[in-house]
């Protein structure tokens, strides 16, 4: 197949393209620098090829508190970049299937987080904005669908963890914030302090089972929005106490700041629907998802743990 791949850069990306292109695939990833998707004629260049399937991965945002910092941004800036993908795929490309990916941060936390809340209630208020324009993606797949049958999958993935993660400067998600922090207080003997009180609960799935899933999902269903989670979740203490363990520092020198950002309180993904669309679902266990992850951190210290 030929693929174009927004965001094919990135730490998701990265690992579907390489994925593809072991699996015999062309992937043509162009990056922010050349193509730029806040401009309405970016993908207007790549009109001479035909292609088989878009992943569009690519938005603007970051971890941490950036969603509470750049609302009015990210909204004018992510809705650009959606639009201009779906126009090109409708206009250019609409013989390709679609696939992208939603954010659980779209759910109302009043509501079960199950796909068919996906459009329901009102997202967190902190991730207010990231998550309307997600909601709108969703909406704008189901009507080009109604109105010309493009074929589309939306996915909806937890946080992904595992090596390889981009620490290029930009705020991390929590799972790496955390092996920086503690990795960091263990070599050099830095404060850890992270944000919250701990009792936040999260869940995580590790890179390669997304990669799988994905791949196998595109490969097999359309029009569809499916969930992509682990179906369990744990306090930022537990994940926060498996990491002492393993590199060494006692789990009674972290300090929590009551004080800073930490989102929504809960966030778990129902995949009931994965569950039946997937048989013998298996995803790796979070401690070997983990010693993976950090084993990747102490082979890349110098690069990604630099010395104070």
């Amino acid at each position: 197949m030929r693929i174009l791949m927004t965001g094919g850069t990135g730490f998701l990306g990265s690992a579907l393209a390489g994925e593809l292109r072991r699996r015999g695939h062309h992937v043509l990833t162009p990056g922010s620098k050349d193509c730029d998707l806040r401009r309405e004629d970016a993908l207007e260049r790549y009109t001479d090829q035909t292609f088989d399937r878009i992943f569009h991965l690519a938005a603007w945002t970051q971890a941490g508190d950036f969603c509470l910092r750049h609302p009015g941004e990210q909204w004018v800036i992510n809705q650009k970049i959606n639009t201009h993908v779906l126009d090109y795929w409708q206009r250019r490309q609409p013989q390709a299937k679609l696939v992208c990916m939603g954010s659980s941060c779209v759910y109302d936390p009043e509501l079960d987080l199950l796909e068919e809340n996906y459009l329901q209630g009102v997202p967190v208020d902190s991730l207010f904005s990231y998550g309307m324009t997600k909601k709108m993606l969703y909406a704008g797949l189901l009507s080009l669908n109604r109105q010309y049958g493009l074929k589309y999958l939306c996915l909806v993935p937890s946080t992904l963890y595992g090596p390889g993660y981009h620490t290029d400067g930009r705020q991390m998600h929590f799972i790496f914030d955390l092996i920086r922090k503690i990795m960091r207080g263990k070599l050099y003997g830095e404060k850890v302090i992270l944000w919250g009180d701990g009792h936040q609960r999260r869940e995580l799935v590790y890179l390669d089972d997304f990669v799988e899933l994905a791949l196998g999902l595109a490969d097999t269903h359309a029009n569809e929005l499916i969930n992509v989670g682990a179906g369990q979740e744990y306090p930022i203490r537990h994940f926060a106490r498996l990491i002492c363990e393993r590199v060494g520092l006692p789990f009674e020198e972290i300090e929590f700041d009551t004080s800073r950002y930490v989102g929504a309180r809960s966030k778990c993904l129902r995949t009931d629907k994965l569950q039946r669309l997937v048989a013998d679902l298996r995803l790796t266990p979070l401690e070997q998802g983990l010693d993976r992850t950090l084993a990747w951190f102490e082979m890349e210290k110098d690069r990604v743990l630099p010395p104070p």
